[in-house]
């Protein structure tokens, strides 16, 4: 695979959206200058009519775009013209979409109702038999005719109808042909649609949308990027649902998410999102409505020189190769540095949120696995033994009066003054402080940890 690792955006440091193609789902355009849409899915039996009505109400009410329900058979894709009819009775003519997976007569009777039908490319046409095996040139051949005789008639529905398809990779359900070429790949999930997108496009079918879903956000971040870089090399510029599958609840949920999409987003990548949480759907929407907020808000950035060559695979997950001081970089695990620079009065229940308890009885500190490793208490003290595993930080000038702990220098302070620490210096940096007598010093300091900030509006790319 040859791909430039700089088509999958159109700038890596400043803001801008790929333009993909518009697609129309019912009345709502997907993709070209349109918003990016906001969507979810009922968790309703759908053959309960009342209730997957009444739950996509709530849905809507909360900001849903885009309604999705499960089709698994026939009887539950003919059940759609009833809920869709009952929407429309209350007055809501709000595009539906039907979830397909192993059931391609299911997909049929759907895009005949519906304005959009989502299929898993992983088992729309393939039964999971866990085999591997090696396809020679004819056998892969055979296999994509095989797919091509059951994709066909769902194609010439979707013509007929004016129905949009969703072609949704999952990472979880990539079929054996996949597995035995690609393996369990951001690359394999890749290949698994642009299979189904040819044979579409082979039939003058193209309402087509994408998706790359995976529950680990790394593997689903290299997909789409994969994604993008692929279909610009094959001339193709299809809109992009994003989404972490079955993320989870609460924070969890919400932090995997906005890792995956957030990060997605900001890429430029995405015209239609779904936050994925096991909690009651229209819940999931202002979750997505403050992701797309978020991206609304750094589109107008302080513009920043982007480096001549990107220094980073976009396609592949590794570690940056840092030297080891202390605890920190080379092998050991990302530390976590937590702050109580704005307690004036610290003592020994003020560590309990950071995982440390003391107890006096036993006069001994007990640690929790979630415990910092790095506690910021800027110019305040520390009158009491703190755990010797809590490492504490201060500002330069309050360190430099007991060189107690490690301290916090601006890149002034870092340049100004040898009376540093021989262990650890932490130095706050912005973008502008890399100067080359700023770099020359860095490089010959066996103890500088930077702390990289911004003042940026766009932080993430400013830190690119």
């Amino acid at each position: 695979m040859n791909l430039d690792v700089n088509k999958y955006y159109n700038d890596l440091c400043n803001y801008s959206r790929i333009k993909t193609r518009e697609v129309m789902v019912g009345n709502i355009g997907v993709g070209g200058s349109n918003p990016i849409r906001i969507q979810s899915m009922t968790t309703t039996d759908t053959m309960d009519t009342n209730a997957s009505v009444n739950q996509s109400i709530k849905m809507i009410k909360a900001g849903c775009e885009l309604v999705r329900l499960t089709a698994p058979s026939i009887k539950d894709a003919r059940n759609l013209l009833e809920i869709k009819n009952q929407l429309i009775k209350k007055g809501y003519n709000i595009p539906l979409i039907a979830d397909i997976h192993f059931t391609p007569n299911a997909a049929i009777e759907a895009a005949k109702i519906v304005e959009k039908v989502r299929i898993n490319p992983g088992n729309y046409s393939d039964k999971k038999k866990f085999q591997l095996k090696n396809y020679s040139k004819h056998q892969y051949q055979d296999e994509l005719n095989r797919i091509e005789e059951k994709l066909i008639p769902l194609i010439e529905v979707c013509k007929t109808h004016n129905t949009a398809m969703r072609i949704g990779t999952n990472h979880g359900s990539l079929s054996d042909r996949i597995m035995s070429q690609y393996g369990d790949t951001p690359l394999g999930m890749v290949e698994s649609a642009l299979e189904f997108v040819r044979i579409c496009e082979k039939h003058n079918y193209n309402k087509i949308i994408l998706s790359m879903k995976a529950s680990n956000p790394i593997v689903m971040i290299h997909a789409y990027r994969l994604l993008i870089a692929n279909m610009k090399q094959e001339s193709m510029n299809y809109p992009l649902h994003l989404g972490v599958t079955e993320a989870g609840e609460g924070d969890d949920g919400r932090i995997k998410s906005a890792i995956g999409i957030g990060s997605l987003l900001m890429d430029g990548i995405g015209d239609t999102i779904r936050v994925s949480l096991t909690e009651p759907p229209e819940d999931e929407i202002p979750i997505a409505q403050s992701l797309v907020d978020y991206v609304e808000r750094k589109k107008k950035h302080q513009k920043i020189i982007n480096p001549k060559i990107n220094p980073i695979n976009p396609f592949l997950y590794t570690r940056r190769n840092t030297k080891g001081i202390m605890n920190i970089g080379g092998k050991s695990k990302p530390v976590v540095v937590s702050s109580l620079c704005f307690n004036k009065n610290i003592n020994k229940e003020s560590l309990i949120d950071f995982g440390y308890r003391y107890s006096t009885q036993l006069d001994k500190w007990t640690i929790s696995d979630t415990a910092s490793d790095y506690l910021f208490v800027g110019d305040n003290d520390i009158n009491f033994k703190h755990p010797g595993s809590l490492g504490i930080i201060y500002n330069y000038i309050k360190w430099k009066k007991h060189k107690r702990g490690y301290p916090l220098l601006s890149c002034k302070e870092y340049l100004d003054n040898v009376c540093l620490s021989k262990k650890i210096n932490i130095i706050r940096l912005f973008l502008s402080d890399l100067t080359s007598k700023v770099i020359h010093k860095l490089k010959d300091d066996c103890t500088a940890v930077l702390l990289i900030d911004s003042d940026n509006t766009n932080s993430l790319a400013d830190h690119r």
